[in-house]
């Protein structure tokens, strides 16, 4: 891990209905990159190391917690009060918050979808876009005939889910975290003690862990698939050759989709935070993908 990561700034941004933690890394010159996570995901998910090496590489590096998770608004468990286009609203009030105009956006799985969306709504505001372990129009808007289906594996996980833990268990709750790593991952092992410090962190820093779940019952708006092709900004996808939740027929066809995209694979990498493994694959990635302003 690194010896010491560059400074950082933290803020609260006000955006609507609700508060959201957000926190910057390295110089506010240098090109920005927004960070948008997956579901049930608080900014701790992206690995402080991580986030070091983009900042380390020339970029201002912006994270925060979506709505439910970390120190950011939460709502009535089963009953949230928001919809994606409030997610996409926050995105922009981020922005906003550290007076960008625009910024490279990075997304991940449900952010990734969220990203697209982003990208359609308010293209001005979105310089490239690069899209990690994500589908054609995102999550829910995926189910094309041509797209592979989940693993086997996975399948079984999600007819025959664990149950819940209790969410005042700080063990129990790195537990459920780790034990989902384990299924959604590829065939890169699992770093055991970075997932159990990083689920500890978030454990921490969310007053109300379960929240996080109600990612799943929002709703998730007009479907946008049939207008990936109006998308102009620069697009990279990087996407697991072992991503057992949208194998790689997903990234295949996100790439065909999306005009001018260029794919990446990442061998060995499942459904998944990018492994420290992969980072000299993904870091210089995305640091060519940002390079232009």
């Amino acid at each position: 891990m690194c010896a010491a990561h560059p400074t950082s700034t933290e803020r609260v941004v006000h955006a609507g209905g609700a508060d959201l933690a957000a926190q910057a890394f390295g110089d506010p010159a240098a090109p920005a990159i927004l960070l948008i996570g997956g579901a049930e995901a608080s900014r701790d998910w992206w690995d402080d190391d991580f986030v070091a090496r983009l900042a380390e590489s020339g970029r201002y590096v912006i994270r925060y917690d979506t709505r439910d998770t970390g120190q950011s608004t939460t709502f009535p468990l089963g009953a949230p009060t928001y919809t994606q286009e409030d997610l996409l609203t926050d995105a922009l009030a981020v922005l906003d918050a550290y007076e960008l105009a625009a910024a490279h956006i990075v997304a991940i799985s449900m952010g990734g979808g969220l990203a697209q969306r982003l990208a359609l709504r308010a293209p001005e505001r979105v310089l490239t876009l690069t899209l990690l372990s994500t589908s054609p129009g995102g999550p829910g808007d995926n189910d094309g005939p041509e797209l592979p289906p989940m693993s086997e594996s996975l399948q079984k996980v999600f007819a025959e889910p664990a149950p819940a833990p209790d969410w005042a268990d700080r063990d129990a709750v790195i537990a459920y975290f780790l034990a989902a790593e384990h299924a959604f991952a590829g065939t890169i092992p699992v770093d055991e003690e970075r997932v159990r410090l990083t689920a500890g962190r978030a454990f921490d820093r969310s007053p109300v862990p379960a929240a996080a779940a109600n990612h799943w019952t929002i709703d998730g708006g007009e479907p946008i698939r049939a207008r990936l092709g109006e998308i102009t900004a620069p697009t990279l996808v990087l996407h697991g050759t072992a991503d057992p939740l949208f194998p790689y027929g997903h990234a295949e066809a996100l790439a065909r989709e999306i005009p001018g995209s260029t794919l990446i694979p990442v061998p060995g990498m499942g459904h998944q935070m990018p492994p420290e493994a992969t980072w000299d694959t993904i870091v210089p990635a995305i640091v060519r993908q940002t390079a232009a302003s």
